[in-house]
């Protein structure tokens, strides 16, 4: 069964958009795109599965107060080493900066009592390096939480400006076994007008699952995080692509409303609708 459409005459009334965000945040995301009108499936192209806690990263949490800094590079990445502080802290040692690469991960510390920093502007790592608390690192100890794989640029970046960087890696990334007939759902009967792709993995985690349906995904309206994922979105055919102008959930569906209000494509399906006049 199809979701309903919250609100019938919103600025994105009929368009369907499938969302390949994991799962909380995928339903979040297609509730805010329903408010708007949208019809709405989700299909996530990553899980995470949180690590085994080892003895070595148990010692991580033990010594955290041996950090002059501690980063979360995701909400996820925030709130598992939040768990994993609290079953060793009974409060927060002091004389930490705290810093979140996004709004959303700073909000998990700061719902945690915490006073993160996070970029003004911007939602990736290279607006992160920018912050001026984080351009002479002599020497001072920093703890890295993320995932088990990713990029390199925070750590190396800080190592280069004197710091000594140490990675806890709280959990890993795993492109999810959907069954034929949910990608069919998804796809091939759902035929989407926009996708949400909103990492480089996600984006070639999603590239795989689409090889077992026969829509062509390609002329969709793909949102990416960022113009190095637009680029290899581009790469590997699709044609309309589009970045985030933030990671909230308000941010990206107010980005498809001003892309995909002005899109031919929709205003060739719906020439009746008051967006198409």
């Amino acid at each position: 069964m199809g979701t309903p459409r919250d609100n019938r005459n919103g600025p994105l009334s009929r368009a369907r958009v499938l969302i390949c965000r994991p799962e909380p945040e995928a339903s979040r995301l297609a509730r805010a795109f329903r408010e708007k009108g949208a019809d709405t499936r989700a299909l996530p192209a990553i899980e995470r599965e949180p690590l085994p806690e080892t003895p070595e990263a148990r010692q991580l949490v033990l010594d955290l107060d041996l950090f002059q800094h501690v980063i979360a590079v995701s909400p996820f990445a925030a709130r598992q080493l939040l768990e994993r502080i609290d079953e060793w802290w009974p409060q927060f040692p002091t004389g930490i900066h705290w810093y979140g690469v996004g709004s959303g991960t700073a909000a998990v510390f700061r719902k945690a009592g915490l006073h993160p920093e996070t970029p003004k502007q911007g939602y990736t790592s290279e607006a992160l390096l920018a912050l001026p608390s984080l351009q002479r690192l002599d020497h001072d100890q920093v703890l890295l939480a993320r995932g088990e794989h990713g990029r390199e640029l925070i750590r190396e970046t800080l190592e280069q400006r004197g710091a000594r960087v140490t990675a806890l890696a709280l959990y890993r990334r795993v492109l999810p076994c959907h069954p034929a007939d949910t990608v069919k759902y998804c796809l091939d009967d759902f035929h989407p007008d926009v996708i949400v792709t909103l990492s480089g993995e996600t984006l070639n985690n999603f590239i795989a699952l689409s090889h077992n349906s026969g829509h062509n995904c390609h002329d969709s309206l793909l949102l990416v995080p960022v113009e190095r994922v637009a680029r290899e979105a581009t790469a590997a055919g699709f044609s309309r692509v589009i970045c985030a102008d933030g990671m909230t959930d308000e941010d990206i569906v107010n980005r498809v409303i001003d892309c995909y209000s002005d899109s031919p494509d929709r205003k060739r399906r719906y020439p009746d609708h008051p967006d198409s006049q």
